[in-house]
Protein backbone atom coordinates (compact mmCIF):
# COMPACT_ATOMS: atom_id res chain seq x y z
CA UNK A 1 0.00 0.00 0.00
CA UNK A 2 1.48 3.48 -0.77
CA UNK A 3 2.26 6.12 1.77
CA UNK A 4 0.98 9.03 1.97
CA UNK A 5 2.80 10.63 4.71
CA UNK A 6 5.46 12.18 2.39
CA UNK A 7 4.49 15.35 0.68
CA UNK A 8 2.58 15.04 -2.62
CA UNK A 9 3.56 16.80 -5.49
CA UNK A 10 0.37 19.40 -6.74
CA UNK A 11 -1.95 18.07 -8.48
CA UNK A 12 -4.78 20.12 -9.97
CA UNK A 13 -8.21 19.13 -10.32
CA UNK A 14 -9.87 20.37 -13.32
CA UNK A 15 -13.92 20.69 -12.84
CA UNK A 16 -16.67 21.83 -15.27
CA UNK A 17 -18.98 24.25 -13.68
CA UNK A 18 -21.58 26.43 -16.17
CA UNK A 19 -19.43 25.54 -19.54
CA UNK A 20 -16.42 27.33 -17.31
CA UNK A 21 -12.86 25.34 -16.45
CA UNK A 22 -12.41 26.39 -12.62
CA UNK A 23 -9.13 24.46 -11.44
CA UNK A 24 -8.69 23.52 -7.34
CA UNK A 25 -5.86 22.26 -5.60
CA UNK A 26 -6.66 19.58 -3.86
CA UNK A 27 -5.81 19.23 -0.10
CA UNK A 28 -2.98 16.47 -0.80
CA UNK A 29 -1.65 18.42 -3.11
CA UNK A 30 -1.19 21.70 -0.03
CA UNK A 31 -4.23 23.26 -1.77
CA UNK A 32 -5.55 26.42 -0.11
CA UNK A 33 -9.23 27.53 1.00
CA UNK A 34 -11.21 29.20 -1.22
CA UNK A 35 -12.34 30.79 2.73
CA UNK A 36 -9.82 30.67 5.04
CA UNK A 37 -11.02 29.07 8.14
CA UNK A 38 -12.87 29.78 11.31
CA UNK A 39 -9.51 28.63 13.70
CA UNK A 40 -10.02 28.75 17.14
CA UNK A 41 -8.92 31.58 18.72
CA UNK A 42 -8.39 32.22 22.66
CA UNK A 43 -7.95 36.38 22.48
CA UNK A 44 -10.15 37.81 24.86
CA UNK A 45 -11.76 34.51 26.26
CA UNK A 46 -9.64 34.94 29.63
CA UNK A 47 -11.63 34.47 33.01
CA UNK A 48 -13.77 37.55 33.60
CA UNK A 49 -12.87 38.00 37.13
CA UNK A 50 -13.51 41.36 37.65
CA UNK A 51 -17.53 40.74 36.62
CA UNK A 52 -17.41 37.74 39.30
CA UNK A 53 -15.84 40.06 42.05
CA UNK A 54 -18.13 42.66 41.83
CA UNK A 55 -21.50 40.40 41.54
CA UNK A 56 -20.07 38.59 44.66
CA UNK A 57 -20.39 42.32 45.92
CA UNK A 58 -24.22 42.21 45.40
CA UNK A 59 -25.51 38.75 45.77
CA UNK A 60 -27.28 37.64 48.93
CA UNK A 61 -27.90 34.10 49.64
CA UNK A 62 -27.86 33.83 53.46
CA UNK A 63 -30.51 32.26 55.21
CA UNK A 64 -31.59 30.08 57.66
CA UNK A 65 -35.10 28.72 59.48
CA UNK A 66 -38.31 30.19 57.99
CA UNK A 67 -40.13 30.93 61.53
CA UNK A 68 -43.67 29.63 59.85
CA UNK A 69 -41.95 26.39 57.95
CA UNK A 70 -42.52 22.73 59.95
CA UNK A 71 -39.66 20.77 60.86
CA UNK A 72 -37.79 17.92 59.12
CA UNK A 73 -38.40 19.48 55.55
CA UNK A 74 -36.29 18.09 52.43
CA UNK A 75 -33.54 19.70 51.25
CA UNK A 76 -34.15 22.39 48.38
CA UNK A 77 -32.37 21.69 45.38
CA UNK A 78 -29.56 23.90 44.78
CA UNK A 79 -30.80 27.43 42.98
CA UNK A 80 -28.67 29.32 41.25
CA UNK A 81 -28.48 32.64 42.35
CA UNK A 82 -26.72 35.13 39.65
CA UNK A 83 -25.79 34.04 35.78
CA UNK A 84 -23.07 36.27 34.24
CA UNK A 85 -23.49 39.42 36.46
CA UNK A 86 -27.37 39.39 36.43
CA UNK A 87 -29.19 38.32 39.88
CA UNK A 88 -31.80 35.67 39.61
CA UNK A 89 -34.76 35.26 42.06
CA UNK A 90 -32.40 33.16 44.14
CA UNK A 91 -34.45 30.67 45.12
CA UNK A 92 -37.75 32.50 45.74
CA UNK A 93 -39.55 30.53 42.81
CA UNK A 94 -42.28 28.40 44.87
CA UNK A 95 -41.83 25.64 42.28
CA UNK A 96 -38.52 24.85 43.92
CA UNK A 97 -37.88 20.70 44.21
CA UNK A 98 -36.70 19.17 47.07
CA UNK A 99 -34.67 16.01 48.12
CA UNK A 100 -35.73 13.57 50.31
CA UNK A 101 -33.07 13.61 53.66
CA UNK A 102 -31.17 11.02 52.92
CA UNK A 103 -28.54 9.40 55.21
CA UNK A 104 -24.17 9.94 54.40
CA UNK A 105 -23.31 6.87 52.94
CA UNK A 106 -21.79 4.44 55.65
CA UNK A 107 -21.93 6.97 58.67
CA UNK A 108 -22.63 5.92 62.07
CA UNK A 109 -23.81 8.06 64.90
CA UNK A 110 -21.38 10.83 66.56
CA UNK A 111 -21.19 12.59 69.43
CA UNK A 112 -20.29 15.95 70.44
CA UNK A 113 -16.50 14.76 70.23
CA UNK A 114 -16.54 14.44 66.97
CA UNK A 115 -17.23 18.56 66.34
CA UNK A 116 -15.79 21.41 67.32
CA UNK A 117 -17.71 23.98 69.26
CA UNK A 118 -17.61 27.27 66.71
CA UNK A 119 -19.18 29.31 69.00
CA UNK A 120 -21.25 29.14 72.61
CA UNK A 121 -24.67 30.58 73.36
CA UNK A 122 -24.61 34.08 75.67
CA UNK A 123 -27.25 32.00 78.35
CA UNK A 124 -30.71 31.59 79.37
CA UNK A 125 -31.22 34.23 81.82
CA UNK A 126 -34.50 36.40 81.92
CA UNK A 127 -32.87 39.18 80.17
CA UNK A 128 -30.16 37.13 77.93
CA UNK A 129 -30.51 37.05 74.50
CA UNK A 130 -28.88 35.76 71.14
CA UNK A 131 -29.30 35.36 67.47
CA UNK A 132 -29.32 32.39 65.00
CA UNK A 133 -27.57 31.92 61.90
CA UNK A 134 -27.95 33.80 58.72
CA UNK A 135 -25.73 31.90 56.36
CA UNK A 136 -25.38 30.41 53.25
CA UNK A 137 -26.22 26.38 52.23
CA UNK A 138 -28.71 26.33 54.65
CA UNK A 139 -30.20 22.90 54.54
CA UNK A 140 -32.96 22.25 56.80
CA UNK A 141 -34.20 22.18 60.79
CA UNK A 142 -35.48 19.85 63.38
CA UNK A 143 -36.65 20.59 66.89
CA UNK A 144 -35.05 18.46 69.41
CA UNK A 145 -36.23 18.16 72.56
CA UNK A 146 -36.19 21.25 75.10
CA UNK A 147 -36.36 19.04 78.37
CA UNK A 148 -32.46 19.52 78.04
CA UNK A 149 -29.83 21.18 75.49
CA UNK A 150 -29.69 18.44 73.72
CA UNK A 151 -26.44 18.97 71.13
CA UNK A 152 -26.05 15.47 70.95
CA UNK A 153 -29.30 15.14 69.07
CA UNK A 154 -28.69 17.89 67.11
CA UNK A 155 -25.57 16.63 66.09
CA UNK A 156 -27.03 13.23 65.49
CA UNK A 157 -29.42 14.86 62.99
CA UNK A 158 -26.59 16.83 61.60
CA UNK A 159 -24.49 13.21 60.82
CA UNK A 160 -27.81 11.48 59.19
CA UNK A 161 -28.01 14.65 56.75
CA UNK A 162 -25.93 14.04 53.59
CA UNK A 163 -23.89 17.14 53.22
CA UNK A 164 -24.16 18.42 56.62
CA UNK A 165 -20.88 19.78 58.22
CA UNK A 166 -22.33 22.38 60.55
CA UNK A 167 -25.28 22.60 63.02
CA UNK A 168 -26.92 25.57 65.10
CA UNK A 169 -28.87 25.02 68.10
CA UNK A 170 -30.98 27.72 69.95
CA UNK A 171 -34.19 28.37 71.60
CA UNK A 172 -36.64 30.43 70.04
CA UNK A 173 -39.24 31.47 72.15
CA UNK A 174 -43.19 32.97 71.81
CA UNK A 175 -43.84 31.05 68.14
CA UNK A 176 -46.91 29.42 69.03
CA UNK A 177 -46.33 26.77 66.10
CA UNK A 178 -43.41 25.34 68.00
CA UNK A 179 -44.99 25.55 71.58
CA UNK A 180 -48.34 24.33 70.27
CA UNK A 181 -48.61 23.02 66.40
CA UNK A 182 -45.66 21.08 65.39
CA UNK A 183 -45.87 17.57 66.61
CA UNK A 184 -42.42 17.69 68.89
CA UNK A 185 -43.95 20.39 71.07
CA UNK A 186 -40.32 22.11 71.23
CA UNK A 187 -39.07 25.25 71.32
CA UNK A 188 -35.10 23.74 70.63
CA UNK A 189 -34.01 24.45 66.75
CA UNK A 190 -31.47 22.33 65.07
CA UNK A 191 -30.53 24.22 61.98
CA UNK A 192 -28.09 22.26 59.60
CA UNK A 193 -25.66 24.02 56.90
CA UNK A 194 -23.72 22.77 54.36
CA UNK A 195 -21.10 24.89 54.98
CA UNK A 196 -19.53 26.55 58.77
CA UNK A 197 -20.65 29.35 59.55
CA UNK A 198 -19.27 31.97 62.64
CA UNK A 199 -20.44 34.29 65.40
CA UNK A 200 -20.58 37.12 63.15
CA UNK A 201 -23.16 35.60 61.30
CA UNK A 202 -25.72 35.59 64.27
CA UNK A 203 -27.93 38.22 63.01
CA UNK A 204 -31.52 36.83 63.53
CA UNK A 205 -32.22 38.24 66.61
CA UNK A 206 -36.08 37.27 66.55
CA UNK A 207 -38.19 40.24 66.80
CA UNK A 208 -40.83 38.79 64.90
CA UNK A 209 -44.66 39.22 66.13
CA UNK A 210 -45.38 35.51 65.39
CA UNK A 211 -48.27 35.41 68.21
CA UNK A 212 -51.31 37.77 68.94
CA UNK A 213 -51.40 40.67 70.65
CA UNK A 214 -50.47 41.53 74.00
CA UNK A 215 -48.15 38.38 73.37
CA UNK A 216 -44.42 39.82 73.57
CA UNK A 217 -42.08 39.31 70.07
CA UNK A 218 -40.44 36.48 69.25
CA UNK A 219 -36.67 36.40 70.53
CA UNK A 220 -33.59 33.65 70.46
CA UNK A 221 -31.63 32.22 73.29
CA UNK A 222 -28.34 30.01 73.86
CA UNK A 223 -27.34 29.95 70.18
CA UNK A 224 -24.26 27.70 69.85
CA UNK A 225 -22.52 26.23 66.68
CA UNK A 226 -20.88 23.31 65.89
CA UNK A 227 -18.62 22.08 62.87
CA UNK A 228 -17.74 18.76 61.82
CA UNK A 229 -14.26 17.85 62.14
CA UNK A 230 -14.40 16.15 59.06
CA UNK A 231 -15.72 18.23 56.00
CA UNK A 232 -17.87 16.48 53.38
CA UNK A 233 -15.60 15.17 49.74
CA UNK A 234 -18.04 15.38 46.99
CA UNK A 235 -18.17 12.76 44.48
CA UNK A 236 -17.05 13.40 41.47
CA UNK A 237 -20.02 14.46 39.34
CA UNK A 238 -21.21 11.94 36.56
CA UNK A 239 -19.50 12.33 33.23
CA UNK A 240 -16.62 14.41 35.44
CA UNK A 241 -13.48 14.03 36.68
CA UNK A 242 -11.38 15.64 39.11
CA UNK A 243 -8.73 18.05 37.86
CA UNK A 244 -7.42 19.51 41.02
CA UNK A 245 -8.52 21.00 44.32
CA UNK A 246 -9.21 21.88 47.10
CA UNK A 247 -6.70 24.91 46.76
CA UNK A 248 -7.07 28.26 47.35
CA UNK A 249 -6.99 29.76 44.13
CA UNK A 250 -9.55 29.72 41.32
CA UNK A 251 -9.05 29.51 37.75
CA UNK A 252 -7.97 32.33 35.65
CA UNK A 253 -7.51 30.58 31.83
CA UNK A 254 -8.55 30.81 28.44
CA UNK A 255 -11.60 29.38 27.19
CA UNK A 256 -14.11 31.05 29.82
CA UNK A 257 -17.53 30.70 29.11
CA UNK A 258 -18.93 32.51 31.94
CA UNK A 259 -20.45 31.53 35.05
CA UNK A 260 -23.03 31.17 37.75
CA UNK A 261 -23.38 31.36 41.64
CA UNK A 262 -25.07 28.47 43.41
CA UNK A 263 -26.89 28.87 47.01
CA UNK A 264 -24.74 25.29 47.60
CA UNK A 265 -21.60 24.07 47.44
CA UNK A 266 -22.38 21.81 44.26
CA UNK A 267 -20.38 20.00 42.04
CA UNK A 268 -23.26 18.17 40.28
CA UNK A 269 -25.17 21.48 40.40
CA UNK A 270 -22.21 23.17 38.50
CA UNK A 271 -22.10 20.16 36.36
CA UNK A 272 -25.47 20.54 35.04
CA UNK A 273 -24.32 24.50 34.08
CA UNK A 274 -21.67 23.20 32.36
CA UNK A 275 -24.11 20.57 30.40
CA UNK A 276 -26.23 22.60 29.46
CA UNK A 277 -24.59 26.32 28.92
CA UNK A 278 -25.06 27.40 25.62
CA UNK A 279 -22.34 26.36 23.11
CA UNK A 280 -19.86 29.14 22.15
CA UNK A 281 -19.67 29.08 17.75
CA UNK A 282 -15.59 29.74 18.73
CA UNK A 283 -14.86 26.85 21.14
CA UNK A 284 -18.00 24.61 21.26
CA UNK A 285 -19.47 22.97 24.26
CA UNK A 286 -18.40 23.55 27.73
CA UNK A 287 -16.10 20.75 28.73
CA UNK A 288 -14.38 21.93 32.33
CA UNK A 289 -15.58 24.08 35.21
CA UNK A 290 -13.86 25.34 38.16
CA UNK A 291 -16.16 25.39 41.31
CA UNK A 292 -14.68 27.72 44.62
CA UNK A 293 -16.28 29.11 47.95
CA UNK A 294 -16.02 33.07 47.64
CA UNK A 295 -15.37 34.20 51.51
CA UNK A 296 -15.79 37.85 52.40
CA UNK A 297 -14.75 39.33 55.79
CA UNK A 298 -14.16 35.92 57.10
CA UNK A 299 -17.82 35.10 56.02
CA UNK A 300 -18.94 32.27 52.98
CA UNK A 301 -20.61 34.53 50.67
CA UNK A 302 -21.67 32.39 47.49
CA UNK A 303 -20.21 29.38 45.24
CA UNK A 304 -18.86 30.36 41.80
CA UNK A 305 -19.24 28.08 39.01
CA UNK A 306 -16.96 28.87 36.08
CA UNK A 307 -17.54 26.91 32.92
CA UNK A 308 -14.49 26.60 30.41
CA UNK A 309 -14.52 25.00 26.39
CA UNK A 310 -10.85 24.58 26.94
CA UNK A 311 -9.69 22.27 30.34
CA UNK A 312 -7.42 24.19 32.53
CA UNK A 313 -5.52 23.20 35.23
CA UNK A 314 -4.00 23.81 38.54
CA UNK A 315 -1.42 25.61 37.17
CA UNK A 316 -4.07 28.63 36.12
CA UNK A 317 -5.45 28.51 39.48
CA UNK A 318 -3.91 31.72 40.37
CA UNK A 319 -6.51 33.74 41.29
CA UNK A 320 -6.24 33.58 44.92
CA UNK A 321 -8.99 37.00 45.96
CA UNK A 322 -8.97 40.42 46.54
CA UNK A 323 -9.25 43.24 49.18
CA UNK A 324 -11.59 41.15 51.59
CA UNK A 325 -12.59 37.95 49.03
CA UNK A 326 -10.90 35.22 49.76
CA UNK A 327 -11.12 31.98 47.48
CA UNK A 328 -11.47 28.91 49.09
CA UNK A 329 -12.24 25.26 48.14
CA UNK A 330 -11.50 25.45 44.44
CA UNK A 331 -11.44 22.45 42.31
CA UNK A 332 -11.33 21.60 38.60
CA UNK A 333 -13.59 19.14 36.59
CA UNK A 334 -13.66 18.11 33.11
CA UNK A 335 -15.68 17.01 31.02
CA UNK A 336 -15.25 12.96 29.92
CA UNK A 337 -14.68 13.05 26.35
CA UNK A 338 -15.82 9.34 25.26
CA UNK A 339 -13.84 9.81 21.75
CA UNK A 340 -9.70 8.83 21.78
CA UNK A 341 -8.20 11.76 20.49
CA UNK A 342 -11.37 13.66 18.54
CA UNK A 343 -8.74 16.64 17.23
CA UNK A 344 -6.81 13.72 15.52
CA UNK A 345 -3.48 15.43 17.59
CA UNK A 346 -2.67 12.13 17.80
CA UNK A 347 -1.20 11.94 13.82
CA UNK A 348 2.30 13.67 13.96
CA UNK A 349 4.07 11.71 11.76
CA UNK A 350 5.72 14.77 10.38
CA UNK A 351 6.32 18.46 11.64
CA UNK A 352 5.03 20.38 8.39
CA UNK A 353 2.31 18.70 6.07
CA UNK A 354 1.76 14.82 5.84
CA UNK A 355 -1.69 12.79 5.61
CA UNK A 356 -2.47 9.19 6.28
CA UNK A 357 -5.83 6.56 5.42
CA UNK A 358 -5.67 5.45 8.82
CA UNK A 359 -3.59 5.59 12.27
CA UNK A 360 -3.97 4.13 15.85
CA UNK A 361 -7.08 6.00 16.53
CA UNK A 362 -9.24 6.88 13.35
CA UNK A 363 -9.62 4.48 10.20
CA UNK A 364 -10.36 6.33 7.04
CA UNK A 365 -12.46 4.05 4.77
CA UNK A 366 -13.16 4.98 0.84
CA UNK A 367 -15.60 4.18 -1.22
CA UNK A 368 -16.04 0.83 -3.35
CA UNK A 369 -13.81 1.79 -6.80
CA UNK A 370 -12.27 5.33 -4.69
CA UNK A 371 -9.42 6.70 -3.50
CA UNK A 372 -8.36 8.39 -0.23
CA UNK A 373 -12.33 8.98 0.43
CA UNK A 374 -11.60 9.63 4.23
CA UNK A 375 -7.57 10.73 5.28
CA UNK A 376 -6.45 12.38 8.55
CA UNK A 377 -3.62 15.77 8.07
CA UNK A 378 -1.16 17.14 9.85
CA UNK A 379 -1.59 20.61 8.73
CA UNK A 380 -2.59 23.20 10.99
CA UNK A 381 -3.85 25.67 8.20
CA UNK A 382 -6.21 22.88 7.49
CA UNK A 383 -7.47 22.70 11.61
CA UNK A 384 -10.49 24.17 13.85
CA UNK A 385 -7.47 23.70 16.24
CA UNK A 386 -4.20 22.22 16.65
CA UNK A 387 -2.54 20.41 13.72
CA UNK A 388 -4.62 17.73 13.42
CA UNK A 389 -8.11 17.18 11.31
CA UNK A 390 -9.99 14.55 9.75
CA UNK A 391 -11.15 14.68 5.79
CA UNK A 392 -13.98 13.57 3.93
CA UNK A 393 -13.95 13.34 0.48
CA UNK A 394 -10.97 12.02 -2.35
CA UNK A 395 -7.86 14.15 -0.64
CA UNK A 396 -6.47 13.85 -4.37
CA UNK A 397 -9.64 14.86 -6.08
CA UNK A 398 -9.40 11.07 -8.14
CA UNK A 399 -12.98 10.56 -7.39
CA UNK A 400 -16.55 12.15 -5.98
CA UNK A 401 -17.21 9.60 -4.00
CA UNK A 402 -18.08 9.75 -0.41
CA UNK A 403 -15.34 7.90 2.86
CA UNK A 404 -16.36 7.34 6.03
CA UNK A 405 -13.84 8.42 9.17
CA UNK A 406 -14.68 6.08 12.55
CA UNK A 407 -12.88 5.50 16.18
CA UNK A 408 -10.04 2.85 16.05
CA UNK A 409 -12.12 1.86 19.02
CA UNK A 410 -16.01 1.37 19.89
CA UNK A 411 -16.16 3.80 22.59
CA UNK A 412 -16.61 2.93 26.47
CA UNK A 413 -19.83 3.89 26.81
CA UNK A 414 -23.31 2.35 28.56
CA UNK A 415 -26.51 1.09 27.06
CA UNK A 416 -29.30 3.50 28.21
CA UNK A 417 -27.15 6.61 28.62
CA UNK A 418 -27.84 9.66 27.29
CA UNK A 419 -24.71 11.27 25.17
CA UNK A 420 -24.39 14.39 22.98
CA UNK A 421 -22.05 14.37 20.00
CA UNK A 422 -20.46 17.37 19.09
CA UNK A 423 -17.90 18.51 16.54
CA UNK A 424 -16.87 21.44 13.93
CA UNK A 425 -17.21 20.96 10.18
CA UNK A 426 -15.85 23.13 7.37
CA UNK A 427 -16.98 22.96 3.69
CA UNK A 428 -15.47 26.36 2.64
CA UNK A 429 -12.56 24.64 0.65
CA UNK A 430 -13.15 25.05 -2.92
CA UNK A 431 -15.82 27.70 -3.81
CA UNK A 432 -19.65 28.11 -2.75
CA UNK A 433 -20.36 26.52 -6.39
CA UNK A 434 -17.82 23.39 -6.09
CA UNK A 435 -18.91 23.09 -2.10
CA UNK A 436 -22.94 23.35 -2.84
CA UNK A 437 -22.97 19.65 -2.70
CA UNK A 438 -21.04 19.37 0.96
CA UNK A 439 -23.06 16.62 3.01
CA UNK A 440 -22.10 14.72 6.45
CA UNK A 441 -23.77 11.82 7.91
CA UNK A 442 -23.30 11.21 11.34
CA UNK A 443 -23.42 7.28 12.39
CA UNK A 444 -24.28 5.94 15.71
CA UNK A 445 -23.86 1.99 15.31
CA UNK A 446 -24.25 2.24 11.81
CA UNK A 447 -27.39 4.13 11.61
CA UNK A 448 -27.75 7.73 10.39
CA UNK A 449 -28.58 9.89 13.38
CA UNK A 450 -27.99 12.96 11.44
CA UNK A 451 -27.44 14.59 7.91
CA UNK A 452 -25.94 18.20 8.17
CA UNK A 453 -25.83 20.15 4.42
CA UNK A 454 -23.71 22.77 5.23
CA UNK A 455 -22.70 24.15 1.53
CA UNK A 456 -20.26 26.45 1.56
CA UNK A 457 -19.44 26.85 5.02
CA UNK A 458 -16.80 27.52 7.62
CA UNK A 459 -15.83 26.27 10.77
CA UNK A 460 -19.51 25.60 12.27
CA UNK A 461 -20.43 23.77 15.26
CA UNK A 462 -22.49 20.97 15.27
CA UNK A 463 -24.24 18.96 17.70
CA UNK A 464 -26.20 15.66 17.70
CA UNK A 465 -28.16 13.84 20.73
CA UNK A 466 -27.89 9.75 21.08
CA UNK A 467 -28.98 7.11 23.48
CA UNK A 468 -25.78 4.63 23.93
CA UNK A 469 -26.20 0.84 23.60
CA UNK A 470 -22.67 0.43 25.26
CA UNK A 471 -19.84 0.05 23.47
CA UNK A 472 -21.02 2.09 20.42
CA UNK A 473 -19.71 2.98 17.28
CA UNK A 474 -18.84 6.47 15.91
CA UNK A 475 -18.71 7.27 12.27
CA UNK A 476 -18.66 10.08 10.12
CA UNK A 477 -19.53 9.95 6.45
CA UNK A 478 -19.37 12.39 3.35
CA UNK A 479 -17.93 14.51 0.96
CA UNK A 480 -17.76 14.23 -2.56
CA UNK A 481 -14.69 15.96 -3.65
CA UNK A 482 -14.84 18.74 -4.15
CA UNK A 483 -16.83 19.35 -2.14
CA UNK A 484 -14.76 18.39 0.43
CA UNK A 485 -15.62 18.38 4.69
CA UNK A 486 -13.30 19.08 7.39
CA UNK A 487 -14.42 17.62 10.76
CA UNK A 488 -12.31 18.23 13.70
CA UNK A 489 -12.69 18.79 17.34
CA UNK A 490 -15.17 15.41 18.20
CA UNK A 491 -16.18 14.86 21.32
CA UNK A 492 -18.99 12.50 22.70
CA UNK A 493 -20.50 13.63 26.26
CA UNK A 494 -22.91 12.48 28.87
CA UNK A 495 -25.87 14.47 29.21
Amino acid sequence: MLSFTRLVSSISLAVAVSAAVTTVVPPASKGQWNAPPLALTLDGTGTDASTIVSTIGIVEQKSGPPVDAAPNQPIADTVVTAVDGQLTAAGSNSTTTRRALTRKAGSSRRSSDDYELVFSGTGTGPKDRDASIQGTAYLTYSLVSNATYDVDDCLAFCDRVETCVFANIYYEFNNDLLDHVFSEHSNLKCALYSDTHTAAEKTNFGGQQLEAPPAALSFIQQSSGYSSKTLVEPADPEGYELVFGPTNGANNAPGYMGFAFLDQYDVDACAQQCNTRGADSNGGACQYFNIWRAVVNGNPTTYTCSMYFIVADVSTAVNTGQGDLMVTFSRGYKRKNFVIDGGFEGFNECDDFCFEQSYSNWIGTSSAGGSLDATIFFFQPYTHSGNGVGLLGSATGADGLAGTLTPAKPLLTKAGQKYTITFFQASSFSGPTLEAAAVVNVLWNGKVVSTIRPGFENYQFFTVDVVGAGNDVLAFNGGAAPAWSFIDDISVFEI
